[in-house]
């Protein structure tokens, strides 16, 4: 499976073009289980938006806050175990297998310690709500569905942090496969728990954080037990070859995740952070806020896929000795991201009333999400660019200088600006919620300009 997924770069007769349409295929091969595994992770959160909006406004912008707070947290550390992919498809790529099991051993240690970071700030998220202003049956919500929902933080990243070996090796289906079967799990007990079905109590939007709690944690077990009972890779000895935390390893993995992580929190936090300043203009503007975020999301499935891939792709190629194949397969890439984007813009443009509709039947609210999905079709080619570009580079473990484009470009740009144009006259007449995501335009933009220079000087 390994030389199917992974094989080394050859030069086909038909010259440099024939070379990047073979390694896009191998992106192919690599990806395609990444994005299924993506769309069934995010199928959670959209059947839970589905399922909170039909049940009331309240249930479902008080999910759309409790995932404006962990989702930021997860990312991070995310990034921070995602530095076990790299490093083990760079050590396959070298052919150095005693290699693999020691780097997937420290990444389960850091995985314990973020297990209870994570559980920890969540569990105290609690003083935040008077600060949000949110109404008394929202914040009472968004506290029990958060409190329910740490309950699978630990399945989460034990996925999250095992994901780095199977990644790694190649075999991206493996993912795939515990993805569909966290949402197989998750679809009816999200049913069942919102709307007290089968004898359960109703418990409206905290039920979302049970069902999600309940099939993280199935599916980390059925992950745990593959790998220690497949034919495959029985061969590793994940938990007979015990190795001891190794203080140089973990630091090494620390050193080029914790940029990796820090950059995704960036991100994704101002997406949060957005939301939580949305928040006084009332639930129905968090809510078409929150659609239109999960909209886009889902659409991002299809290049945050292929840029995981590469990271994998580029990482392997320079692992094996090949830096001209790593450095062809980065630049072309951005041609692909960019027929991706121009894909992308005229589905959410000309499907954004179909799409809403989905979500809910308030009137209100999709007056408000049909509205601001104008601008998410915008956006969608700087989004799309910067993404491809930072999975390269995270391919080449360059993390530190990406870092510190993200936090000038969203930080230093994107909510300074939406916070102006969204509540001040300084430049224009207030916009409201519009005023954000235009500034997302500009911050995206900035980003994906800076990111491809480097990629490019790289």
């Amino acid at each position: 499976m390994d030389e199917h997924h992974q094989p080394l770069p050859t030069r086909p007769s038909g010259g440099r073009v024939a070379q990047i349409l073979t390694e896009w295929k191998t992106l192919a091969l690599l990806g395609g289980p990444i994005l299924v595994a993506q769309l069934a992770q995010m199928a959670n959160g959209v059947i839970d938006t589905i399922m909170a909006g039909h049940y009331s406004a309240e249930d479902l912008a008080a999910v759309g806050i409790g995932s404006s707070l962990w989702m930021p947290l997860l990312l991070f550390f995310y990034g921070v175990l995602s530095a076990q992919q790299p490093t083990i498809s760079g050590h396959r790529g070298a052919g150095q297998q005693d290699q693999i099991m020691p780097v997937t051993w420290q990444g389960l240690y850091i995985a314990l310690v973020s297990m209870v970071l994570m559980a920890g700030l969540l569990l105290s998220a609690g003083p935040l709500m008077p600060l949000l202003g949110l109404d008394e049956v929202t914040s009472a919500v968004t506290q029990g569905y958060l409190q329910a929902f740490v309950w699978g933080v630990p399945g989460l990243l034990l996925i999250t942090s095992l994901r780095g070996l199977t990644d790694g090796l190649g075999h991206t289906r493996v993912i795939m496969v515990i993805s569909l079967i966290s949402t197989l799990i998750n679809l009816p007990l999200n049913y069942i728990l919102i709307y007290g079905k089968l004898g359960a109590p109703e418990l409206g939007g905290v039920g979302c954080g049970w069902a999600t709690a309940i099939s993280n944690t199935a599916a980390a077990l059925v992950m745990l037990g593959y790998l220690n009972f497949s034919r495959y890779y029985r061969a590793y000895h994940l938990l007979a070859d015990w190795v001891a935390p190794s203080w140089r390893r973990i630091r090494s993995l620390l050193k080029l995740g914790l940029p990796i992580g820090a950059s995704m929190f960036v991100e994704v936090s101002m997406f949060g952070v957005i939301a939580l300043f949305l928040a006084p203009l009332g639930a129905i503007v968090v809510a078409g806020h929150q659609i239109v975020l999960n909209i886009t999301s889902v659409l991002f499935m299809v290049p945050l896929s292929l840029g995981m891939a590469l990271t994998l792709r580029v990482s392997f190629l320079v692992g094996a000795g090949t830096p001209g194949t790593a450095r062809l397969l980065a630049r072309s890439t951005l041609l692909l991201g960019l027929t991706i984007a121009l894909i992308h813009m005229p589905i959410v443009l000309l499907g954004r009333h179909l799409l809403v509709s989905l979500y809910t039947s308030d009137s209100e609210v999709i007056a408000v999400a049909t509205q601001l999905l104008v601008f998410a079709a915008i956006f969608q080619l700087a989004d799309i660019l910067q993404v491809t570009a930072i999975s390269a580079l995270r391919g080449y473990k360059d993390t530190r200088l990406p870092l510190l484009i993200m936090l000038l470009s969203f930080w230093g740009i994107c909510l300074p600006l939406g916070y102006v144009l969204t509540f001040t006259d300084w430049l224009v007449p207030a916009q409201g919620a519009d005023g954000f995501w235009l500034a997302l335009i500009v911050g995206l933009s900035c980003a994906a300009a800076m990111l491809i220079t480097r990629l490019w000087r790289f």
